[in-house]
């Protein structure tokens, strides 16, 4: 495949929100292979190794840790790097992959608290890579990720408990009882915050033991901004953006050194980068539909956007709950006060989350052509199942109210009877 059609930098915007980014199109196997280098290269000298996921809790959790182990990298270098990129009108300012074509995190120094970036759809290959790569009894971190079953994680979680002197899981997310208990069980100390009070920066800020700064405690409740939708300090977009356009150690580095308070060139990046993320949002919304379900109206669309944006603006428009289905096959699931049910939703299109937001990829792609008729038709397979589910939930409650009433009822005629 010539690089020029999955180049996203010589698309129009029309035709960019509709396809996913570069990255998307590599082979796995490239990706393992190249996953399986960087791993080895990052963690055969670590002390500290921490596998997280890459938005901004979960790397804020990171920066917490090298500042607490006194691992944090030389910033200058990095707000140097994003001088370059400034001044560089060809980037590829892809916001599905960010940052890949430019990542060159394995040449620059390496910290002793090693970044393992993670999901909830690899975190069982990257904690068999920390249990393959890094020194016998290496501190291990696992944060902001949380395991839908403990089987996915059983075995190579039984391999880092060989492997490690200790093993900290620090998250937010909704637990299933069994899968923290099964954790527990294993030897991790897991420590689960409240999912509608703190993110996973706030949980790693509390358990350490460690006088921070009190810088990293504003990282931590900015971050918390927006990690719950709470919106309500207005540099918390910068960093989550940031967090998604960058590289992860820039990133860890940058708030490391400065906190939620970012450097001028940091700003001005991210300002450069919002002109065209303005547009994406905008592209998506305009192609929303409000759907019915129950009693809650749902708006529906489909494009490479910033999730969070999209769903506040089908708020606006009336909606209770938003699901924005991207183009590499994957969507976000939104709620708000009326809908705070989108983990239940997302558990039944396999993914999950929190009770107002959400995210899950349908097991419905067997082959190109799925992804082909995917991008033809705008995701109308994915919102059709995801829509599906958001049936099934609704049903589900009218049928706990009608049972509930039903035992109102009784309890009712119960007490008729006694006073008989």
């Amino acid at each position: 495949m010539e690089d020029e059609l999955i180049d996203s930098s010589r698309l129009s915007l029309p035709r960019k929100s509709v396809l996913p980014g570069a990255g998307f199109f590599y082979p796995d196997e490239f990706d393992e292979e190249r996953a399986e280098e960087r791993a080895k290269e990052k963690l055969e000298d670590a002390s500290v190794a921490v596998v997280t996921d890459t938005d901004a809790d979960g790397l804020g959790c990171v920066a917490l840790l090298r500042e607490a182990y006194d691992a944090a990298l030389d910033v200058a270098d990095f707000e140097e790097r994003i001088e370059e990129r400034l001044g560089d009108e060809d980037e590829d300012e892809d916001d599905e992959e960010p940052a890949l074509a430019g990542e060159d995190e394995e040449e620059r120094p390496k910290s002793p608290v090693a970044l393992m970036g993670s999901s909830p759809y690899s975190l069982e290959d990257d904690l068999q890579r920390v249990a393959d790569y890094a020194p016998e009894g290496v501190e291990v971190y696992v944060c902001d990720l949380c395991p839908d079953k403990f089987e996915y994680v059983e075995e190579e979680l039984a391999a880092l408990v060989e492997t490690a002197g200790e093993i900290h899981w620090y998250d937010h997310h909704q637990w299933k009882p069994e899968v923290a208990e099964a954790v527990r069980e294993a030897g991790v100390d897991l420590v689960v915050g409240e999912s509608d009070e703190e993110c996973s920066t706030d949980v790693t800020l509390r358990e350490l033991d460690y006088e921070f700064d009190e810088r990293f405690s504003d990282l931590a409740a900015v971050t918390r901004d927006h990690d719950l939708w709470l919106n309500e300090d207005e540099r918390s977009q910068d960093l989550a953006d940031y967090a998604y356009w960058t590289s992860k150690e820039e990133y860890v580095a940058v708030v490391g050194a400065y906190g939620a308070d970012l450097p001028p060139v940091v700003e001005e990046y991210i300002a450069h980068r919002r002109v065209e993320k303005e547009n994406l949002i905008q592209a998506a919304v305009d192609r929303a539909e409000l759907k019915t379900v129950g009693d809650w109206t749902v708006g529906v669309t489909y494009g490479r956007c910033s999730q969070n944006e999209v769903a506040d603006a089908l708020r606006e428009a009336g909606a209770d709950a938003a699901v924005v289905v991207k183009p590499a096959g994957s969507a976000s699931i939104r709620g708000s006060d009326d809908f705070e049910r989108c983990h239940e939703v997302a558990d039944l299109v396999n993914g999950g989350g929190h009770p107002k937001a959400a995210g899950c990829k349908p097991d419905i792609y067997d082959d190109m052509l799925d992804y082909a008729h995917h991008w033809t038709t705008q995701g109308a397979t994915t919102k059709r199942v995801i829509l599906r589910a958001f049936e099934q939930v609704a049903d589900a409650v009218e049928k706990e109210e009608a049972e509930a009433e039903a035992a109102a009822d009784a309890d009712d005629d119960e007490g008729v009877e006694t006073e008989r």
